[in-house]
């Protein structure tokens, strides 16, 4: 369920607004909007973060990631002189990279012309003998006007490579010029060496550094919270005499609030969060459905505080299209191995195990009743246990129970849509359970909407399967849904009853539009049987590609191909789940329920790092 919120504020003198701020951070209760501000301190906290944030990086990266140092502790005071070194350092080793590069360059454009002296080419020059060096074609050197004076040198780069005397070539002559450097060739490789020697050190150094990761991510978190509580203290408002705060609490902790802010002697007032308010949402979790939570966090979906909690739902449909869509009962295997291992090394099931573990075991129970094992029809016969779980309608291999392989498909694509169906209702009947208690009249809306979807199943039916239906049956009940929507579709509380019919009726096309879109959206569930077909046809390719190869001198050629075929297929699959499943809970199911995902998750100011 979604926790429900209360706003709360505080009000203190002043002089104690600051003071008020880390005690308020202490206590880790209250949730505060803060839009971001830009103000000398926080620039100056973030350039210094973004100061240690990329040298911790650079140290980091040169470590051996097999065998990390052990770490040490320093105070602030030890750990800013080791900054300021290390800086330097950081600092260094950019200024000789960047030498490096410049020499290998110029190294790379004189080889070819030998080492010699610039300074001897520019003292000719003070001595009134001009020397402008060229390189050119043999057949454009025979053109060259005979009033040019000039020393021809040794070829470079196949060209022919000439010095004029006292005059420059015209631009039109064919021949690219040399850019005399200000060092030679001797001086840039030895001066080359030199900083690729003073860098290995440098860079060695750096690497020592290895024991102050800790200290470096430490010291992050510490500007972190300065950076919030600095963005924080911009939202005090008030005068010279009193100064106030505002934020949301979850209901649960408004004891703990009550209790802190009286240890503390503020002034305090709690209000009923309105309309016009934006709190954030805390999710409390039915038992078991919290597994569900790390797919939230990857997608950075959090409901709207006024929106429904489809956590529970979230986590049955998302099983179920996991299930499909990778549908093997080998690969299921694969992923309980893993959750079993993942387990073992931390000793401990968290959440994104605990996850694993039930979508494996659905993958597991689907690929029996499909009777698919790594795409192999010979597992399923050289097992009759296997063919024993299988419901022969649904079969991937249906020929071994007697049935056509159109039979067997057609039942599948039929569960497809009956998850569909399911699932747009389960979407109709939330809102209507939400809304009756409003005393929202556009709950007889979603009763329309409901009505559509079970009709439109029947046509989705016909269209595809080809089960006959009573089309003017279909076309009586789609007829009375769409005007439900119509009428009843922009009521609301505070809405006179002619207003929302105005809206409706002015929304008109819309709503057409709309009543097509459901009917897609049935459709749209026959991805599932799709995604799941191509997987099994992946697999079987595979399998197929291998089988030649099983033996004899082959025989590790034939391992290779199922290894990687499979490991492929695997990654496809879990690609799918993202692109598909998560699509018909996050599309298609949260359209229905009129969600738009927009919410802010609750994050109390809190303090994350203990301070010197």
């Amino acid at each position: 369920m979604i926790v429900p919120m209360k706003k709360a504020y505080i009000v203190v003198q002043a002089h104690n607004g600051r003071t008020m701020l880390r005690d308020l951070r202490k206590g880790g209760l209250l949730h505060i909007t803060s839009e971001q501000v830009q103000t000398q301190k926080i620039e100056q906290l973030q350039k210094r973060y973004d100061q240690i944030y990329s040298l911790r990086n650079v140290i980091l990266d040169l470590q051996d990631k097999k065998h990390m140092p052990s770490q040490s502790v320093v105070s602030d005071e030890v750990f800013y002189e080791l900054l300021e070194r290390y800086q330097g350092l950081l600092e260094t080793r950019d200024t000789l990279e960047e030498e490096i590069k410049a020499d290998s360059a110029q190294i790379e454009e004189l080889k070819e012309w030998g080492d010699f002296d610039p300074e001897e080419v520019r003292q000719l020059s003070q001595e009134g003998i001009a020397l402008h060096f060229y390189t050119l074609s043999r057949k454009d050197l025979k053109n060259l006007d005979s009033s040019i004076q000039y020393i021809e040198l040794s070829p470079v780069a196949g060209q022919v490579a000439i010095a004029t005397v006292g005059e420059t070539l015209d631009p039109s002559v064919p021949a690219k010029p040399f850019t005399l450097s200000e060092h030679g060739l001797g001086f840039l490789q030895h001066r080359k060496a030199s900083d690729e020697s003073r860098l290995k050190d440098v860079v060695h150094a750096l690497k020592e550094a290895g024991t102050y990761l800790d200290a470096l991510s430490f010291q992050l978190k510490k500007l972190e919270m300065a950076m919030r509580f600095e963005e924080v203290g911009e939202q005090l408002e008030g005068g010279e005499d009193l100064v106030w705060l505002s934020g949301y609490l979850p209901e649960t902790k408004v004891d703990d609030f009550i209790s802190f802010a009286r240890q503390k002697g503020w002034a305090y007032q709690l209000d009923d969060v309105t309309e016009d308010d934006t709190p954030p949402t805390l999710i409390k979790y039915p038992k078991g459905v919290g597994i569900i939570k790390p797919v939230f966090d990857i997608l950075g979906t959090v409901p709207g505080y006024r929106e429904n909690d489809v956590s529970t739902w979230f986590l049955l449909f998302f099983t179920l299209f996991f299930a499909m869509i990778i549908g093997d009962a080998g690969y299921g295997i694969i992923f309980l191995a893993t959750a079993v291992l993942l387990h073992a090394k931390a000793k401990k099931a968290n959440t994104m195990v605990m996850l694993l573990y039930v979508l494996s075991i659905a993958t597991i129970v689907w690929g029996s009743l499909t009777g698919t094992w790594f795409g192999s029809k010979e597992i399923l016969v050289a097992v009759p246990f296997l063919q024993t779980l299988v419901i022969p309608s649904i079969s991937n291999y249906p020929e071994l129970f007697g049935l056509t392989a159109s039979t067997a498909q057609n039942t599948v694509m039929k569960f497809c849509f009956i998850i569909g169906t399911v699932q747009l209702s389960l979407a109709c009947i939330l809102n209507v359970i939400h809304k009756i208690p409003k005393k929202d009249l556009s709950f007889v809306a979603d009763i329309g909407w409901l009505m559509d979807i079970l009709a439109l199943y029947f046509v989705v039916l016909q269209l595809v399967i080809g089960e006959p239906a009573n089309m003017m049956y279909v076309a009586s009940v789609v007829g009375a849904g769409f005007l439900l929507v119509v009428v009843f579709g922009s009521q609301g509380p505070g809405i006179k009853f002619g207003k929302g019919l105005a809206s409706g009726l002015g929304g008109f096309f819309t709503t057409f539009l709309n009543t097509i879109s459901t009917f897609s959206n049935i459709m749209s569930y026959i991805r599932l049987f799709a995604v799941g077909m191509a997987s099994v046809a992946i697999a079987q390719s595979f399998n197929s590609m291998a089988s030649g190869m099983l033996s004899g001198f082959a025989l590790v050629a034939g391992i290779l191909v199922l290894v990687i075929g499979h490991s492929l297929n695997i990654v496809m699959g879990l690609l799918s789940v993202v692109v598909h499943g998560v699509r018909l809970n996050l599309l298609e199911f949260s359209g229905q329920l009129g969600m738009e995902w927009t919410g802010i998750a609750y994050e109390p100011f809190t303090q994350t790092v203990e301070e010197n």
